[in-house]
């Protein structure tokens, strides 16, 4: 069965080109130009991934982003044709894993995408199913992408679940911020190392009842992080 991958891109030939890169390598392709027919062909389609352009007409990628993530797990990569580090911040902040500058490498992108992919299944395949992780109030499945709360269910992005799962995994056990960057990423020569501390800070403000004063992950100061469990 392929993997389906929504582009959301107002720039036609931009998007066409994505698409064709895309298919060479065996995925199948919805296209939208806007970001209303985004949303529509998201509903419609049930992607694998989704690949948004920010400044799209009718509804902006960031809204679409933030409505895609309200719903979906699914790995977002965001494409911005600004370079500066705010919108970076902000696509990282509403639920986008990646975040891909213009011009770009159609090669490179390929290359993000099968990894998100590759490590969004790997953690959804049925030998993950029964892999619960408890800690006090907290609860993590693995199978499902799924962190409950007190039992109730908190929305974390894909990659916000897979640093949690990752330190969690590793209780007690401090990991740098460069361990944690090339485990979950794993693109050392494109990311910026900011983006682990922008996602521990996403998961404290949703799984801790004072982010301030964190009881799961803790910062080791100079060091990395550590989950306390």
């Amino acid at each position: 069965m392929q993997e389906k991958i929504l582009v959301v891109e107002d720039e036609k030939e931009i998007a066409e080109l994505i698409r064709d890169y895309l298919k060479q390598e065996g995925f199948e392709v919805a296209l939208a130009y806007d970001g209303k027919q985004g949303l529509e062909v998201y509903k419609n389609t049930k992607p694998t991934l989704a690949i948004l352009d920010i400044m799209l007409p009718k509804m902006d990628g960031l809204e679409l982003c933030r409505l895609i993530r309200n719903e979906s797990s699914i790995p977002i990569l965001i494409l911005s044709a600004k370079k500066t580090d705010i919108d970076k911040i902000l696509g990282l902040g509403l639920g986008a894993d990646d975040y891909v500058t213009k011009p770009f490498s159609p090669g490179e992108l390929v290359a993000r995408v099968k990894a998100h992919i590759r490590r969004y299944t790997l953690l959804s395949s049925p030998a993950e199913n029964k892999k619960i992780i408890k800690y006090d109030d907290l609860e993590i499945d693995s199978g499902g992408y799924n962190v409950y709360l007190k039992g109730s269910k908190v929305e974390l992005s894909a990659k916000e679940f897979e640093v949690l799962h990752y330190l969690a995994v590793n209780p007690q056990q401090v990991l740098t911020r460069e361990q944690i960057f090339d485990r979950i990423w794993g693109f050392n020569s494109y990311g910026d190392i900011n983006t682990v501390t922008v996602h521990i800070r996403k998961i404290r403000e949703k799984i801790e009842k004072d982010p301030s004063e964190p009881q799961y992950l803790k910062t080791v100061w100079g060091v990395g992080y550590k989950f306390n469990g």
